[in-house]
């Protein structure tokens, strides 16, 4: 491990700032590797997934491939390689998921599709599925091949489902946490396994990074839900996102749950049948959050990564672990 890498996992104190710092650290070597790896897509390929892999974000499924297979004893350099393959997995998804909900804008750029085109958007995102999973195979391992495929699988169901529910007010708080395991959970959940097998780990810490990950998994995805309904000047985002697209997440079944009847079938009515205007939306967003009803969906998120604390206890103590758990920490109070 670098040296300054090693100095900034070491810290200790306030965990947004430590995990900031060796974010900042890691990305550039992350990212270094990521580009190595999108030059190798087919010629149409390169420039769509450019333009998404390095509009930014936080690398956060990479890191968790590093820190879990430092935390069990690998050095290996190649644990870069099946970051690098986690994250173009990710971005593939995200390139297709833009696409589904006629998304103009990702992290604050134009979408790759509004830019390069739907066709050739859809198949620089089979591009770079088919360049991770090629990377994975390559250790030739049959366990992180297996690992990295059944992640893929229950993504697409995960998303499958979630679009097979659209404008239904009806999903159940289970419905909900098996979408959410699906399309974000199983990823973070490959995104720390594989850095577990990669370590040579014994079944017990892989199973333990498995756990690990998939709660980490839904948690996130139930304050990224969360955060939809927050003013735009808290989140640098848009708000009313999942409204318009008519995902039905935990802010709005409270709301709707508190509301009398006829107040309640009225709007239910208007959001099954895609009928809401955008100060509908704007003041629907404005009640749901001022309401406490952002707040009390966010709670869920805290029983999860408890369950992640637990599966981490089984690691060997030592700065990535303890780098690892404050990232919990990182998840539930994330405003971005």
């Amino acid at each position: 491990m670098p040296e300054d890498v090693q100095h900034a996992y070491a810290k200790s104190g306030d965990a947004t700032r430590d995990l900031e710092a060796v974010i900042s650290l890691e990305q550039p070597r992350i990212n270094a590797e990521l580009r190595r790896h999108t030059a190798d897509l087919p010629e149409h390929a390169r420039a769509p997934a450019e333009h998404l892999l390095l509009s930014g974000g936080k690398r956060l499924r990479p890191l968790l491939t590093l820190l879990t297979g430092r935390a069990l004893g690998c050095g290996d350099e190649s644990l870069y390689t099946l970051g690098a393959a986690v994250e173009m997995l990710h971005a593939a998804t995200l390139l297709h998921d833009d696409i589904l909900d006629s998304a103009p804008l990702r992290r604050g750029r134009t979408s790759a599709h509004v830019l390069f085109g739907t066709v050739t958007t859809v198949l620089a995102g089979d591009a770079m599925l088919a360049k991770a999973l090629l990377l994975v195979s390559s250790f030739g391992d049959p366990k992180l091949t297996a690992c990295v495929s059944e992640a893929v699988m229950r993504t697409a169901e995960g998303e499958i489902a979630e679009f097979a529910r659209l404008r239904d007010t009806s999903v159940s708080r289970e419905e909900y946490v098996r979408i959410i395991t699906g399309k974000t959970a199983w990823m973070l959940r490959a995104s720390c396994e594989i850095g577990a097998l990669l370590a040579g780990a014994g079944q017990p810490a892989a199973r333990a990074a498995a756990l690990f990950g998939l709660e980490m998994g839904i948690a996130f995805q139930i304050v990224d839900d969360v955060l939809d309904y927050y003013p735009c000047e808290e989140t640098g985002k848009p708000r009313g996102g999942d409204l318009r697209e008519g995902k039905s997440t935990p802010p709005l079944l409270l709301y709707l749950a508190s509301l009398p009847a006829e107040q309640a079938g009225r709007l239910r009515a208007d959001f099954e049948s895609g009928n809401l205007a955008e100060e509908d939306i704007e003041t629907l967003c404005r009640a749901i959050y001022e309401g406490g009803y952002a707040g009390q969906a966010r709670e869920p998120a805290g029983i999860h990564l408890a369950g992640a604390a637990e599966a981490l206890a089984v690691f060997p103590p030592s700065p990535e672990r303890d780098l690892l758990d404050k990232m919990r920490f990182y998840i539930l109070t994330r405003t971005v």
